[in-house]
């Protein structure tokens, strides 16, 4: 019943961020399940782009007067900004995060730049949600993507800047998430539950044989009851992680909510 919950709060957010199918293209084999919108921060993000641009050029207008051909250029930047913003594509597939984004060069008569990133869900530790000072100004938000492993300097991380609504597309992506981890945990503790029961009942088949009862060869060997044991270890290793993972989610929910 987790699993069937979790599918379907996914679905009830995804009507809520959907702002188009961006496997509609053709390109894409996997399903969409919940897919970032950009449409209600695009006026906001150019905006808060031109202010960097302008601070800049003043900066250097001081030092050098390059900035008087930056400000000169500022048509354009914003030209390159509104296209590049609205060919964004952030959205959750059954195995990966995808951020796809075309980008025009400095000079759009030069043609675009095509980037495109996959992000492996089993990788991603945790949805972070950024925001600077000059960005609560302009309503924008910086989700930022952290994977397991080896501690990286966060500007290593996938960033993603002026998405809508980032704390429930940052609510979906956990709870899909956390219930492929839930179902890879039940098939590895059934596995060991499987192997246990098949050691369980060599080892009776051997006991109730009275031909087999005084042999040697019968009895258990030590290397096989370490194994067991071990066995049955991990099972419950695997339990109080599950247990652990399923309460940091409920708390998250709840700070969320």
């Amino acid at each position: 019943m987790g699993s069937r919950d979790a599918v379907v709060e996914i679905e009830n957010l995804q009507r809520g961020l959907l702002s188009g199918n961006p496997s509609a293209d053709g390109n894409d084999d996997e399903a969409v399940l919940c897919a970032a919108s950009f449409d209600e921060t695009e006026e906001n993000f150019v905006n808060y782009q031109t202010a960097l641009w302008v601070l800049y050029s003043l900066l250097l207008i001081l030092a050098w007067g390059i900035g008087l051909f930056m400000l000169l250029y500022l048509p354009v930047r914003r030209y390159i900004l509104r296209t590049e913003f609205r060919s964004r594509k952030f959205y959750v597939t059954q195995n990966s995060i995808v951020y796809k984004v075309t980008r025009p060069a400095p000079f759009p008569c030069f043609g675009v730049l095509k980037k495109e990133k996959h992000v492996v869900l089993p990788s991603v530790s945790d949805i972070v949600i950024e925001q600077g000072y000059l960005q609560s100004l302009f309503g924008l938000y910086c989700v930022r993507i952290e994977n397991v492993g080896v501690r990286r300097p966060p500007s290593d991380d996938v960033q993603i800047q002026g998405v809508a609504n980032p704390a429930a597309f940052r609510k979906a992506v956990l709870t899909h998430l956390a219930n492929i981890r839930t179902e890879a945990f039940s098939r590895q503790i059934s596995s060991i539950e499987d192997v246990s029961n098949v050691r369980m009942s060599h080892r009776e088949a051997g006991l109730l044989s009275p031909e087999k009862s005084f042999r040697p060869d019968s009895l258990p060997h030590s290397g096989e009851l370490i194994l067991l044991q071990k066995l049955e270890e991990v099972g419950a290793s695997i339990k109080r992680v599950q247990t652990l993972i399923e309460g940091q989610n409920s708390e998250a929910a709840q700070i969320m909510d």
